[in-house]
């Protein structure tokens, strides 16, 4: 059977970029609004990076996009957004881990930071260079993603996905 996926957004406190939709890359929030949302225990879970231009904040709120009962759900995040979550959630996650080749995932940064007006080169390089570092392989193995699907080919990936996904239901 075809499982009944929703994706989840996220939140961020970064600036929004040329192309973005607010509520479908993320919800676009102020520190502000982030700091409300915490104080009513809204947020999940929550990263915080010291970028070159800022502080931003990425995080999962409880604002009722999830209904476990109804639907499975595919999350974008990171080995710390998935321990959080699967803490959260009382141990239901599934993690799917994409890899992508470091060349051209960092060709597709650059690709997609040049499209914007005011490129942000060295923010670019500090995600690319901690990204290394959060899906080391140690911190995989500690998270227990044995399981790797390749994006080279958008298609053929999804389809990878989605029978790994079958097979777990």
């Amino acid at each position: 059977r075809r499982p009944k996926l929703r994706t989840v957004t996220m939140y961020t406190t970064r600036p929004i970029r040329e192309g973005e939709t607010d509520g479908v890359e993320y919800f676009f929030v102020d520190q502000e609004r982030f700091d409300e949302m915490m104080d009513e225990e809204k947020i999940i879970e929550f990263r915080s990076y010291n970028t070159k231009c800022g502080i931003w904040t990425y995080f999962t709120a409880d604002d009722g996009q999830i209904e476990l009962w109804q639907y499975d759900y595919l999350v974008i995040g990171t080995i710390e957004s998935y321990y959080a979550l699967k803490e959260y959630f009382d141990d239901v996650m599934v993690p799917l881990y994409i890899e992508v080749e470091d060349g051209l995932r960092l060709s597709r940064a650059l690709e997609r930071e040049r499209a914007q007006t005011k490129p942000q080169y060295a923010e670019l390089c500090r995600r690319f260079l901690a990204d290394a570092e959060d899906f080391s392989e140690e911190n995989l193995e500690r998270a227990g993603i044995k399981r790797r699907f390749q994006n080279i080919d958008k298609e053929t990936c999804m389809e990878e996905i989605l029978r790994e996904i079958n097979v777990n239901l």
